[in-house]
């Protein structure tokens, strides 16, 4: 199943330490570009946290935030011994260093240091294992979020291919009667001109302008690019680029026939095709 960029999820998780509340967003961007913003006591899960975005995100702008929100009553507040022992020596060694000229250091400054202070009661294992399970919880909601998005651009993409199917088959059909046209387009530029066409000459001139004009090719392809806009379509997963790289391959042909349109509704109709493919461009871009 094909999954949109765009998204979003939110997760809440009661734990001994509090509730975990997580919340995933996403918009389009070329490549994953993943930010996170979590508590300083849930910091050290950040590179866990980040491969376990990874595995279920290929492309997208995400940004995941987790909130810890503890009860009065759990809330404490401990001093880890050793980094306060090496805050102090870092202190020390500064003062000695400015001589009469350092300040006497606060002991609230020395607080604040990231790491001195800790919630009491925070096991950090106990406190991975709820946040990797909040997260899970939350990524599950959101892929889904991403699956649903995705089937309906992938609605709106067939309509737009079965619209390009009808068109191709409107020009394979007036295709068929283009070397009777220029005859008869020549006969009548002759008469107008009061001049005689000698047969040979007028078949020669009919070969050569429907050589230029022969959209036969150009057909084919555009077929076999819808076909494998479906079979892509078909086959899931993170196939955005791939489908951009499809549309461009149709918007080319649809440029080819264009230029080689000598009849006003073939030209029309390859307008036509560029506006529907501009259309799935649009949308491919939504894809992961």
């Amino acid at each position: 199943m094909i999954r949109s960029m765009t998204a979003f999820a939110r997760g809440e998780l009661d734990t001994p330490f509090g509730r975990l509340a997580c919340e995933i967003r996403s918009v389009n961007h070329r490549y994953l570009d993943l930010s996170l913003r979590l508590p300083e006591t849930l910091r050290g899960s950040e590179v866990a946290l980040r491969e376990q975005i990874r595995s279920r995100v290929e492309r997208g702008k995400v940004e995941c935030s987790v909130r810890l929100e503890r009860p009065d009553a759990a809330a404490g507040l401990a001093v880890d011994p050793a980094m306060l022992a090496a805050v102090i020596t870092a202190v020390d060694t500064v003062r000695t260093a400015l001589g009469s000229s350092a300040a006497a250091t606060d002991p609230l400054d020395v607080l604040r240091w990231p790491g001195v202070v800790r919630e009491a009661g925070m096991e950090a294992d106990a406190m991975a294992a709820a946040l990797q399970a909040c997260v899970s919880d939350t990524l599950d909601r959101f892929v889904a979020h991403r699956q649903r998005e995705g089937a309906l651009l992938a609605e709106t993409l067939e309509v737009r291919l079965a619209a390009i199917v009808t068109i191709t088959e409107q020009v394979t059909g007036e295709a068929q009667g283009l070397v009777e046209a220029l005859r008869n387009r020549l006969r009548e530029r002759a008469r107008s001109l009061a001049a005689e066409l000698d047969p040979t000459r007028l078949e020669q001139e009919v070969a050569l302008l429907a050589q230029k004009a022969d959209v036969a090719e150009e057909l084919d392809r555009l077929g076999a690019h819808v076909a494998e806009v479906r079979q892509t379509l078909s086959s899931g997963g993170a196939v955005g680029r791939r489908l951009d790289f499809l549309a461009q391959e149709l918007n080319r042909e649809a440029n080819t026939l264009a230029s080689k349109a000598t009849a006003a509704a073939v030209a029309n109709q390859a307008v036509d095709l560029k506006v529907l493919i501009e259309q799935m461009r649009e949308q491919i871009q939504n894809l992961e």
